[in-house]
């Protein structure tokens, strides 16, 4: 059976992520709104979480970087 890895690790980090993919979106011109957007192609999806993990990533250099 498989197993369901989607929880989250900080679940403190919830809100901000949510802020993070709304503010990707909107610099990426996908038209992300709140509830419902089954209208969105897996590219527009794979778009926004693609370049949130991206940024998530640099982040994290930065940080581990002392910058």
């Amino acid at each position: 059976m498989a197993q369901n890895n989607n929880r989250q690790v900080v679940p403190e980090a919830k809100e901000a992520l949510n802020r993070m993919k709304y503010e990707v979106a909107g610099q990426l011109g996908v038209n992300l709104k709140k509830g419902y957007n089954g209208d969105l192609t897996s590219k527009e999806n794979g778009y926004v979480g693609g370049y949130m993990v991206k940024r998530l990533i640099e982040q994290a250099e930065k940080q581990m970087s002392g910058k």
